[in-house]
């Protein structure tokens, strides 16, 4: 493959050569489903995003200023698009509790208690959160909402959604930090 050539191609296509952009995913979608499949880690998945990133990547071949950076651009849209992907996918209705009789990987019960502890803490320490900061944690994290999903249900742009969410994930941090400090 000659980056030449990929720049020509990349030029086409951003004047709306569907034909030069057919090429473009013919000569990439090894690497990006290589990269997908490591983000994701489930071929189905991968194959899935695969295709999305190519779509999105078509819509938006005309904002990439630099040709040379295409290879680079596909992996930044490739990662974005897997963890909006995983996040999405959210908590499945019932599952918690339909495998709670099924053993887990630590069959150790002194695991089992850590795990519950641990639980409990991050919990304790969304209670202790301001509410504007807990709901949108128990939004996203528990009951599996997308960004969009929450944005209407409060009726916020995404944006602020986006920073509450990175406000509220800070505060919690630092609200478990303090109870292990608290516990040496």
């Amino acid at each position: 493959m000659c980056w030449t050539e990929v720049e020509i191609l990349i030029r086409k296509a951003q004047r709306g050569d569907r034909a030069a952009f057919g090429e473009l995913v013919v000569r990439f979608q090894g690497a990006v489903y290589a990269f997908a499949l490591v983000k994701v880690r489930n071929a189905d998945l991968a194959q899935e995003l695969t295709q999305e990133v190519f779509v999105h990547a078509m819509r938006k071949i005309a904002q990439l200023r630099d040709p040379r950076c295409f290879a680079g651009w596909l992996r930044r849209i490739t990662a974005r698009m897997a963890i909006n992907k995983l996040t999405r996918r959210g908590v499945v209705a019932g599952a918690p509790e339909a495998l709670d009789g099924v053993a887990g990987r630590a069959t150790d019960p002194l695991d089992a208690i850590v795990r519950i502890e641990e639980r409990g803490a991050v919990h304790a320490a969304l209670a202790r959160l301001k509410p504007i900061d807990r709901n949108a944690l128990e939004a996203f994290y528990l009951k599996g909402q997308s960004l969009n999903e929450i944005a209407d249900r409060f009726d916020v742009p995404l944006g602020t959604v986006k920073r509450r969410l990175h406000t509220a994930r800070g505060r919690l941090k630092a609200a478990l930090g303090q109870r292990e400090m608290a516990e040496v």
